[in-house]
């Protein structure tokens, strides 16, 4: 009997490997392990765990990163060990050996499918995972925008007291260099603590904090700055977070909680405003509305602080897996290209300072938490949800340890009529010394 199945079992590993080299172009940067125990690739490379037909079956309807993420996060495709290491070595191979997805000609499209019917693994489409967003309406329409918000940020507030820390912070720390231990809550306040003080926020002071997730800023701006704040968002289960926070802490004469689009903001004359990587949602067509609100409702010589997310120009959204499962509809854009938005709505940018070193820590300490409690979070949301969240924080991590992502503060002003910025000579002074030490 073993005798027999032997060529089977050679043959899938083998036949897989060979159709893989021959849509990318090269030698596989993988070894695989099929579901009926064979291998096949390079002794030395990351194991990549097809544990079912249907994995592949998944790629021939979807073929590309989204078929592949569809296969991870149901757990029909795995790897073996450390995620981060094998996705870095795969990445690194495909960069040194120039491996590509060609376009197939018809006779490739035949060859393909005879070795899929081969393989046992041509059937229907597979069902698209539950995790994966389902959105209606028009692109960054209200109710759509509001739909996009929920999916991610409304997943559970104790999913989030789990994963983060106890500033409930869920953007880029900042590490200052003076405590090199400093644990990622002491991160999270050193970056509270920055934006306040380029804010230059007083006692008494108004403070816009447009897309407050879980009151981190909020919270840090009234109680450790006696800032009068007005907190915004689109989830609910966020506000409803936040003003619990309000209550507890005894600020609710100077926080107000408003659940609703920036679009629907009324008033003006804010001292200050801060947007903590909310931008990255607003959209390409829409950006420039969303800078022309940003000057608008802060009053003449008042400060703006945008914290977001950038990539290149050849690769502006977040990718097929993000946009599918954690920010659908996301928009990111070089640096240089919102430095040119803000100011065409009339703010005058005065400082950009990179913190992408610092999210490749902060993403890390949120990931160890995630392994280090995992059954936690499996028996909270499942293991498909705990799978698409271990692939999105490590994808995360690399790609601003790699350079394929930044990410970036911005202290703008809006100047009077005249010209006039509000900020003196010294203290302008001050943030170029500033941003020479970082």
């Amino acid at each position: 009997m073993t005798t027999a199945r032997t060529p089977v079992r050679t043959a899938a590993a083998r036949r897989l490997a060979a159709l893989a080299e021959g849509v990318l172009g090269g030698p596989l940067p993988v070894r695989l392990r099929t579901w009926d125990g064979s291998e096949s690739g390079p002794a030395d490379a990351p194991v990549v765990v097809v544990r079912s037909r249907r994995a592949l079956r998944r790629l021939m309807w979807q073929p590309g990163e989204l078929g592949l993420a569809q296969a991870y996060v149901t757990g029909e495709i795995d790897v073996e060990g450390d995620l981060a290491q094998g996705l870095r070595a795969m990445w690194a191979a495909v960069r040194e050996r120039g491996l590509h997805a060609p376009r197939l000609s018809p006779a490739d499209w035949t060859r393909t499918i005879a070795e899929a019917v081969r393989l046992g693994v041509v059937g229907p489409r597979p069902p698209t995972p539950a995790t994966q967003a389902r959105l209606r309406g028009g692109l960054h329409s209200k109710a759509r925008d509001r739909a996009v918000i929920s999916h991610h940020y409304d997943l559970s507030n104790d999913f989030y007291r789990l994963l983060l820390d106890d500033t409930m912070a869920y953007s880029c720390g900042y590490w200052t260099g003076e405590e090199p231990e400093a644990g990622p809550a002491e991160a999270q306040r050193a970056k509270l603590e920055l934006i306040c003080r380029k804010l230059a926020l007083v006692s008494g002071a108004r403070l816009l904090d447009i897309g407050c997730g879980w009151g981190s800023l909020t919270l840090y701006a009234a109680q450790e700055h006696k800032v009068q704040v007005t907190a915004v968002t689109l989830a609910r289960e966020q506000a409803a977070y936040v003003r619990e926070k309000v209550r507890e802490r005894g600020l609710t004469d100077r926080v107000e909680v408003v659940c609703q689009d920036y679009r629907d903001i009324t008033g003006s004359s804010y001292d200050a405003v801060a947007t903590v990587e909310m931008g990255e949602h607003v959209g390409g067509d829409e950006y420039s509305a969303f800078a022309a609100a940003l000057h608008r409702l802060v009053r003449p010589r008042g400060r703006v602080l945008v914290q977001q997310m950038s990539r290149s120009a050849t690769a502006p959204g977040g990718g097929a897996f993000i946009e599918a499962y954690i920010a659908p509809d996301m928009h990111m854009r070089p640096m240089g290209e919102t430095v040119g938005l803000l100011e065409a709505a009339g703010l005058e940018v005065r400082s950009v300072e990179s913190l992408r070193e610092h999210y490749v820590r902060t993403i890390n300490a949120w990931r160890r938490t995630l392994e280090d409690r995992w059954p936690e979070f499996v028996r909270l949301v499942g293991e498909e949800t705990a799978r698409v969240w271990r692939l999105y924080l490590v994808g995360g991590a690399l790609a601003f340890e790699e350079r394929r992502m930044g990410v970036d503060q911005f202290l703008a002003v809006r100047p009077t009529a005249t010209g006039d910025s509000g900020l003196t000579v010294a203290e302008a002074a001050g943030w170029y010394r500033h941003l020479e030490e970082r």
